[in-house]
């Protein structure tokens, strides 16, 4: 099977080209850099392993343009490419390739949203339709069947596998108050002044809060997508306000809201078992997990904390890996009829 990485040199393109290298189904991996082609790999990324080379054999080792990969017979795209980039330089493959596009150019499928949340049109409104929503638990049939994948963003990622199961058996009352906290490499290799060490360690700051944050329209989408609509109520609203820490990353999640009257203790227990029981990727804990817990893996470990009719849900996730590559890869899995662990990390680093 022949894969393509779409901006290679990047946090994700880098993790992808790792989680890639070492699955067993990908025999050709195409990295794609138009900055970097006809540079060896290991130049540029000098902590690759060997396993990296066989793969690479199509392409001397070196990162390649966008017309080698175009012209390769291409089975699965991964494109780790900007915002509002993505879609036009994807061009090439939709008919001919499944694209899981890691940017945001498909996650939201009604264009009035979208415009509110990125300011512009989307880059291909004809092809909203057709793509289907990467949240790989939540999705899977459609995934299954998809070749287009939209891979969500890492904080709608770790605010809605705890939340969902929720919404879906109609147990939220109010609006929903999301605080999330990154690490830096969620901004990706940005050479920006509040990005540098010196200005991140020790600090830590909000951005964008309420509604203000794009992440929140898609977090949104998926709410109102869930939500069950009885007695023509409106789904819950979400603020969300996120915050960038000094770690480098991992992402952790506190989700408060307030449940409908009578809901039990053992009515929230089985809801997410009934939604997770049987995945491999999500961990439901009895005690408040750690972000690094989850470092280096595909997993997403959550608990929750309930003072009477209000409920804490407590996530954490690895940004670079659920939260972007890692669920890019389970997707690839889920599309191709694999099993949905192969190739993926399941235990945290130490």
């Amino acid at each position: 099977m022949k894969a393509a990485i779409l901006g290679t040199t990047g946090y994700t393109g880098q993790i992808l080209l790792r989680l890639l290298s070492t699955h067993p189904e990908v025999t050709h991996i195409y990295p794609v850099s138009s900055s970097s082609s006809g540079t060896p790999l290991m130049e540029l990324d000098p902590s690759l392993g060997n396993s990296v080379r066989e793969k690479t054999s199509c392409t001397n080792h070196c990162y390649v343009d966008l017309s080698t990969a175009a012209k390769a017979g291409i089975d699965i795209v991964f494109a780790a490419l900007p915002h509002l980039a993505s879609a036009e330089i994807c061009k090439p493959f939709f008919q001919t390739s499944v694209v899981v596009d890691l940017s945001a150019d498909f996650r939201i499928s009604d264009p009035n949203i979208f415009f509110r949340a990125y300011n512009q049109q989307p880059p291909r409104p004809d092809l909203l339709n057709k793509a289907v929503y990467g949240l790989s638990e939540w999705m899977t049939p459609e995934i299954s069947q998809a070749d287009l994948i939209a891979n969500p963003g890492c904080y709608p990622t770790a605010t809605l596998l705890p939340l969902l199961p929720l919404i879906r058996e109609n147990m939220v009352e109010t609006d929903i108050i999301v605080n999330a906290l990154s690490g830096i490499s969620g901004a990706g290799k940005k050479a920006r002044e509040n990005l540098l060490f010196c200005t991140r360690t020790e600090n830590v700051n909000a951005y964008n809060p309420g509604r203000q944050h794009r992440h929140t329209q898609e977090i949104q989408q998926e709410i109102d997508r869930w939500s069950p609509g009885q007695n023509n109520t409106q789904p819950a609203r979400v603020y969300f306000t996120p915050h960038l820490v000094p770690i480098q990353q991992g992402m952790a999640v506190t989700t408060s809201l307030g449940l409908k009257k009578g809901i039990t203790d053992e009515a929230i227990h089985q809801a997410f078992l009934d939604c997770y029981e049987n995945r491999p990727w999500i961990r439901y804990t009895s005690t408040i997990p750690q972000t690094s817990h989850v470092r280096g893996t595909n997993r997403c470990d959550f608990t929750y904390h309930r003072d009477e009719d209000r409920i804490f849900l407590l996530s954490v996730i690895d940004n670079l890996y659920k939260g972007a590559s890692g669920q890019a890869v389970q997707n690839m899995n889920i599309r191709f009829g694999f099993e949905e662990t192969l190739g993926l990390p399941d235990h945290g680093e130490l």
